[in-house]
């Protein structure tokens, strides 16, 4: 067992680091370190069947941080998706493999599990690269996971279903209906479990002051809801599901994120080189053209498929393709569909190994159409990008970098007391819409050296950076910084996490650019229910600036989530003990 795991740990680290260097993703690396390991490679490891259902549990712990992530408010909100575009993707995937496979001569029920079975795609290697690239929270990467969603809750009634298609008699020891009260009083006993149990138990563990106490029964909640689905012929995986949507409106929700992550990478990482492990090779080499065509066949019908629905749920024609290619491949939901299938003779087993190979393949190639995919949107962005205006040096004192709303109200003002400014935005459709009211703006990218140069920035006084994006700010500012020292600058802070980088990298003058806003609102709030204006004024004065100092205090931290939370937790306690000290010195 030790020397398994030393073999599985060296060909992670080795295959892994050379896919990533090489620009091919993690994914990518663990199938192909799996597949050099295994039966069909190297034969290092032998007991492949054995691996996979206990790197299964990379996949149920995947599920459950995503379930953490989703508030049943939002779950409920997404129920168009999840029914609507789920149920239509399998259905006219299953249709269309089950034609292909008729025409292939493949007898009906063999082809319509075949046609079921790919048409599930993999929830964990969709869910890693979208994860990777920030694309979870995009259009295509929330319609993607509502469609996978609903592919997980499908795959349970189908295998209950197949074992009726074959010869074989079916194993079960109760009728329908009773087995369907028990998984629903199963579920039921989730809900509940989740809302008044689970809650009081983590606030028991809390108060022990023990991290390893805590990591212990976040792995508890996980397995137990886990093994509970399991023993009723549920997924494993849609039960941590559950459980993480049950405790996302948790207080303990960060904890619990931050507890199972460690474990959730190394058994995912664990599962997609059991698949790659997994698939027989000697397959492709004896049957080249037909393995080869298959694969393209799931891969084209998929994408099509996906990329009409897309079009239908009215994303863009760029974001319907990239759900396209998000979720084209088959899922590992096909290899326990198709070990069922085997066992009630629905499928011969040669035909089970080529579909085995078939799917792995498909999840091999999902990494490669994402570099083919920002390959092509780069070009075709490159071909839409028109050239930088040239700027000229107007002697000015004042360079404003974003000329947005916040960059706007500035420049309106530097105007009135005839203080000359330049202005430069990197958005070509904004430039042309600010022009069109008569604004004096260049379209330049602010973080181009010879730019900044061009604009005066070596004999301007101040720098103004206004500019939305916070990568694109940082990356700005590193180039004043570098190039330009003698540059006062002012920076604009969207949020708390820019406001934390901005002070690590030594700036002083932030505005957190909905704060202000935020503190008139509250004052005339305050007035408006009756407190008298100076009062309210002096509340809001004293809540300002203890906000900005805890920014300033708690910065060095901003890297270690454990810590933002304890401190988010003591800002309450400490700011109300503030008031109320500063109340008992007036009376």
């Amino acid at each position: 067992m030790l020397t398994q795991s030393a073999i599985f740990l060296v060909a992670a680290v080795v295959a892994v680091s050379v896919f990533r260097r090489i620009g091919l993703g993690t994914v990518l690396g663990y199938l192909a370190a799996g597949a050099l390991i295994g039966p069909s490679g190297l034969r290092l490891i032998q007991d492949v069947d054995q691996i996979l259902h206990t790197a299964e549990l990379g996949v149920v712990f995947l599920l459950f941080l995503i379930g953490l992530e989703l508030q049943p408010s939002r779950l409920w909100s997404m129920r168009g998706t999840v029914f609507g575009l789920g149920g239509a993707q399998v259905a006219l995937t299953t249709a269309a493999i089950t034609l292909l496979g008729l025409a292939l001569g493949a007898p009906f029920p063999a082809a319509v599990v075949a046609g079921v079975g790919v048409s599930m795609s993999s929830t964990a290697i969709a869910t890693q690269i979208l994860g990777e690239k920030n694309e979870l929270g995009t259009p295509h990467g929330r319609t993607g996971f509502g469609i996978l969603l609903f592919q997980d809750v499908a795959a349970i009634p189908v295998l209950a279903l197949v074992p009726l298609l074959g010869a074989a008699p079916s194993a079960s020891t109760g009728s329908p209906l009773t087995h369907g009260l028990v998984i629903v009083a199963v579920i039921a006993g989730l809900v509940i479990s989740g809302r008044y149990l689970l809650r009081p138990a983590f606030r028991f563990i809390a108060e022990a002051q023990s991290h390893e106490l805590s990591t212990a029964t976040a792995l508890l909640v996980v397995l137990g809801t886990a093994l509970i689905m399991a023993s009723v012929g549920l997924s494993m995986a849609l039960g941590a599901f559950i459980a993480g949507v049950l405790l996302a409106d948790s207080e303990y929700r960060h904890e619990l994120e931050a507890d199972i992550e460690p474990f959730k990478g190394l058994l995912l990482g664990l599962f997609f080189m059991a698949v790659g492990m997994s698939a027989n090779l000697r397959l492709i080499k004896d049957r080249p053209l037909l393995v080869i065509g298959l694969v393209i066949a799931l891969v084209l019908v998929k994408m099509v498929v996906l990329s009409t629905l897309g079009v239908a749920a009215k994303l863009s024609r760029r974001s319907a393709t990239s759900l396209g290619v998000a979720i084209s491949q088959g899922g590992e939901f096909a290899f326990v569909i198709f070990g069922v299938a085997r066992g009630a003779k629905v499928m011969q087993p040669e035909t089970v190994e080529l579909l085995i190979v078939v799917v792995t393949l498909s999840m091999a190639m999902t990494p490669l159409l994402f570099l083919a995919r920002d390959g092509i949107t780069k070009r075709l962005a490159a071909a839409d990008r028109r050239s930088f205006d040239k700027i000229y040096d107007e002697g000015s004192s004042v360079i404003i970098a974003g000329f947005g709303r916040f960059g706007q109200i500035v420049g309106r003002i530097l105007r009135l007391k005839h203080i000359p400014f330049t202005a430069l935005d990197a958005s070509p459709t904004h430039v042309d819409f600010v022009r069109r009211y008569g604004n004096e703006i260049y379209y330049g990218d602010a973080s181009r050296v010879d730019l900044l140069r061009a604009a005066g920035a070596e004999r301007a006084r101040l720098i103004v950076l206004a500019i939305d994006d916070m990568d694109a700010s940082m990356r700005t500012l590193h180039v004043v910084q570098s190039h330009f020292p003698h540059l006062r600058i002012v920076a604009r802070a969207r949020n708390r996490q820019h406001a934390y980088a901005l002070l690590g990298a030594g700036v002083t003058n932030i505005i957190r650019e909905t704060f202000a806003g935020s503190l008139e609102a509250a004052m005339i709030t305050l007035e408006e229910l009756g407190l008298p204006s100076d009062d309210a004024r002096e509340t809001v004065r004293m809540f300002a600036e203890y906000d900005e100092a805890q920014i300033r205090k708690v910065y060095v931290h901003r890297h270690d989530e454990k810590a933002l939370v304890e401190s988010a937790k003591q800002y309450g306690a400490e700011l109300e003990r503030i008031f109320e000290e500063d109340a008992a010195h007036r009376n």
